[in-house]
């Protein structure tokens, strides 16, 4: 299979900042200059000739032309017309039009500290479902429904999320396997054939565990699939296909809640999108295993009267 690749500009203005923030990592350090003046306020870039953005940022307007391409516009007029169409949404603007700082300060009461993780986990799961390549995504779930065997590796909060997918394709009759243990997840990888599925997840997309097991299973011609937040990453590049998250740092980031929801959402299309495929399969194998479990559940003890 051709490999997935993230280059395109997003497909809409509202991913534009979501975009940029995924390429972040992955940029000189004279364009990430340019690229941190951009999302701090992408109103007022859009309001910005080549020169004022180049100034802004303690760069050269050549510097800001070659962010542009870098991130997959033709130019920076290009640029100024996706951050104008998002103006009228400011980025990280709640409900009420107030900015909405995700950051958990010290002097945060628990009302706030509620209030920011619900919008945070909220937002990285609208972002995820607006920047997903659809295409990519398609041919990820064509290569589940095909497989025979699909293995699944992350570590940490990632791992989580295998053991999620991995029991969600159980559900259905999917041979699936979610390792955490390094050693075994390599050692799996080296067991995949051609027509097999493997699926590394990791936030950063640095993670060397995860990283090696799917570079394993691809020198064995198993499909590979990256599930990360930053599409110019190690595991990235590992990959045929690249689904992309769309979480924000925040204070906390080693809790891994808002990458994580992200995470999921992107198991769930593909989850859907595989018994959406095998609709008479996967339904007879949700109510077999429904009424295995159904024994397991106490019914609800009545109210007297």
């Amino acid at each position: 299979m051709a490999r997935t690749r993230k280059t395109a500009p997003p497909r809409s203005a509202t991913a534009t900042a979501v975009h940029i923030r995924a390429l972040l990592p992955s940029l000189q350090p004279s364009m990430r200059q340019v690229a941190e003046r951009v999302l701090a306020d992408t109103t007022a870039t859009a309001g910005l000739t080549v020169t004022e953005l180049a100034v802004a940022s303690g760069v050269s307007e050549a510097t800001v032309v070659r962010f542009c391409k870098a991130i997959g516009f033709a130019g920076y007029p290009q640029l100024r017309l996706a951050l104008a169409a998002e103006a009228g949404r400011a980025e990280g603007a709640d409900r009420n039009g107030r900015e909405m700082d995700t950051d958990i300060q010290r002097g945060d009461d628990l009302a706030r500290v509620v209030e920011k993780i619900a919008f945070a986990d909220a937002r990285a799961v609208e972002e995820t479902g607006a920047q997903l390549d659809i295409v990519a995504l398609g041919r990820v779930v064509e290569a589940l429904v095909r497989a025979e065997r699909v293995d699944l590796y992350g570590v940490g909060a990632s791992a989580f999320v295998a053991l999620d997918f991995q029991q969600k394709l159980h559900r259905i009759g999917r041979v699936a396997f979610a390792w955490p243990d390094t050693h075994v997840a390599l050692t799996s990888a080296a067991l995949l054939r051609p027509g097999d599925v493997a699926i590394g997840i990791s936030h950063t997309g640095t993670t060397t565990d995860t990283v090696d097991a799917l570079t394993e299973a691809r020198s064995h011609g198993a499909t590979t699939v990256a599930l990360t937040n930053f599409p110019r990453s190690p595991i990235a590049r590992a990959a045929e296909h690249v689904l992309t998250t769309a979480a924000r740092e925040t204070t906390f980031r080693s809790g891994a809640t808002a990458s994580r929801l992200a995470q999921l959402t992107v198991v769930d299309c593909l989850f859907v999108g595989v018994a959406q495929r095998t609709y008479d399969r996967t339904v007879a194998a949700l109510d077999a295993t429904r009424a295995a479990v159904g024994s397991r559940h106490r019914p609800t003890p009545r109210r007297a009267r």
